[in-house]
């Protein structure tokens, strides 16, 4: 029998029915306080949709390898598109996955001298023209996890003793991205078993709704924990974005994908919700029981520092995890 996960879960159905649900919030400042991440059930995503992506990325992934490149990574300087096996980086090492990121789908804006940078990642997804189902599933997907995310955020707000509206005018509409990831097996040409690295996310949430094979770990009061699959549940995690504005009274925590073994292959599916790339973060001012117990938000990381505007913080981010793009698109950023 598997240990029981360490994380709480959370039932966010009371609270979007109505938004005076205590309760909901003191369970939510309870978990991202203590541990930074929970399960979400009650979150109004139908099974039937999940079961729709489920089936549109079991057929990406199922294209010849030549349809799958046909909408690589390198095409986009926005970092849309198929990702090849070990084209992704966390920590400077390849991750044994492969995946297909979509964001909010919009043109790529005409920019200027003086215009910032991250302006860049503003533009079109590359959809994959052998299976036109995807980019309808997809895209419906991501229209009911941005619901999702908005109905969190008002509760975040709350929990950090603010108005419920405190974020609305940074995240409408958020930025968003939805990354379908595959992790094989490790084997002799890639015999490394992480699947992602050890890491934190950038920005303020990050909805995962994981297959029944496991493999997502958190680091839970200094330990590597496995967080199992929960059926009808997505692991919820806040990124660094949400614990520089709470001051450290939320966590941005810890996590990493261990690779499953022989003959087995994961597939997750990631939703990131994220401030809009203008948006300058400050801390708020926490309520004083609250800051008595708030740490600060800055990362200890000399390398890795949170940046308070979201889009050159989500920059930043992208240029180390794909080198590939970074160079082809973006080399003039390049240090």
């Amino acid at each position: 029998m598997s240990a029981p996960s360490p994380l709480p879960v959370l039932d966010i159905s009371g609270f979007r029915a109505n938004p005076a649900d205590v309760g909901f919030v003191e369970a939510l400042r309870e978990a991202f306080h203590g541990i930074g991440a929970a399960y979400l059930v009650g979150h109004g995503v139908s099974d039937d949709l999940i079961a729709r992506v489920r089936q549109v990325a079991d057929a990406f992934f199922a294209l010849p390898e030549a349809e799958r490149l046909a909408i690589e990574n390198v095409h986009s300087p926005q970092f849309r598109g198929y990702t090849r096996l070990g084209n992704e980086h966390t920590n400077g090492l390849r991750d044994l996955r492969d995946q297909v990121d979509i964001g909010r789908e919009v043109p790529a804006p005409a920019i200027g001298p003086g215009d910032p940078a991250w302006l860049r990642l503003r533009g079109p997804n590359l959809w994959p023209e052998a299976l036109p189902e995807f980019r309808a599933a997809v895209t419906e997907y991501n229209a009911a996890l941005e619901q999702a995310g908005h109905a969190l955020m008002r509760a975040v707000s709350l929990a950090l003793g603010q108005s419920a509206d405190h974020f609305d005018a940074i995240v409408t509409p958020p930025e968003v991205l939805t990354k379908i990831i595959r992790y094989p097996a490790p084997s002799e040409t890639f015999p490394t078993d992480q699947g992602v690295g050890a890491h934190t996310d950038g920005g303020f949430l990050t909805l995962l709704h994981q297959d029944t094979v496991g493999g997502f770990e958190a680091e839970v009061h200094g330990r590597w924990v496995a967080v199992p699959p929960l059926p009808g549940s997505f692991v919820v995690n806040i990124g660094e974005l949400l614990q520089l504005v709470s001051n450290g009274y939320f966590r941005a925590t810890p996590h990493r994908v261990v690779s499953p073994p022989k003959g087995i292959q994961r597939i997750s599916i990631a939703y990131f919700f994220n401030p809009r790339f203008e948006a300058r973060i400050e801390p708020v001012t926490l309520p004083a029981a609250l800051a008595a117990e708030a740490p600060g938000g800055e990362s200890a990381d000399p390398d890795n520092p949170i940046l308070a505007n979201y889009g050159f913080n989500s920059l930043k981010v992208r240029l180390r995890a794909h080198p590939d793009v970074a160079a082809r698109h973006h080399a003039d950023l390049l240090g």
